[in-house]
């Protein structure tokens, strides 16, 4: 499964194409975020790729998960979102 990184500076509409395009090729992606901003950022990619794939007849859904990463010896609760075209 492709994983797509999204951050608080990412531009919604790049992930948008970036998202729609790999839905086209796999069927499912990951998203992976770490922070509400971020999140907030993959929301709306997520609402703009599904009006790209809307008219098509599909529909997306998302899956929300909790996963932890270490960094530095640290470890950290990020949000993975399994997002499907259907």
């Amino acid at each position: 499964m492709e994983m797509i990184r999204v951050s608080s500076s990412s531009k919604p509409s790049k992930v948008a194409g970036a998202l729609t395009s790999l839905l086209r090729e796999n069927q499912n992606v990951q998203i992976q975020v770490i922070g509400a901003a971020a999140l907030n950022q993959a929301m709306k990619a997520i609402a703009i790729a599904r009006g790209y794939i809307a008219p098509g007849g599909y529909e997306i859904y998302c899956i929300p998960s909790f996963y932890d990463l270490t960094i530095d010896d640290q470890v950290i609760t990020s949000l993975r979102l399994n997002v499907e075209m259907k």
